[in-house]
């Protein structure tokens, strides 16, 4: 018995391309932002510059975020979108008035306050699955 995988439809091959094109975008900005979290042996890297990182990779994410627009996952593409605004409005907003974090637990805080906003982006890889035929 052979096991077929499923695939997505082929009108929508190009805007899962670019959905994984900003994904690629926005894996790495979260990972900078995580390495600000020290551990037992690294002392974990200046929340500036993890945050400056931040900004730049989310920033590259919503430029490439009109090319896997489609009606198909237009209300996934519509939360990413407002996702992405409220990720890089709290980065300004933390870089701007630079709040004392106060140790781990403000870093964990902040983190989790940028963070937060790209969670929809699990959801948005959840309806491409979907989407697969059968």
């Amino acid at each position: 018995m052979r096991l077929r995988r499923k695939r997505l439809p082929p009108e929508l091959e190009a805007a899962f391309a670019a959905f994984c094109r900003v994904l690629d975008q926005i894996e790495p900005a979260k990972a900078a932002l995580t390495d600000v979290m020290p551990t037992t042996r690294l002392q974990g890297r200046p929340f500036p510059d993890a945050l400056m990182d931040f900004e730049e990779g989310v920033a590259r994410a919503q430029a490439l975020m009109p090319a896997w627009r489609t009606d198909a996952v237009e209300p996934a593409w519509v939360a990413c979108d407002h996702g992405i605004d409220e990720a890089l409005g709290r980065a300004r907003r933390l870089r701007e008035e630079a709040p004392e974090l106060g140790g781990f637990e403000g870093l964990i805080w902040a983190v989790e306050q940028l963070l937060g906003p790209l969670e929809v982006f699990g959801s948005a890889a959840e309806r491409f699955h979907e989407l697969r035929a059968r």
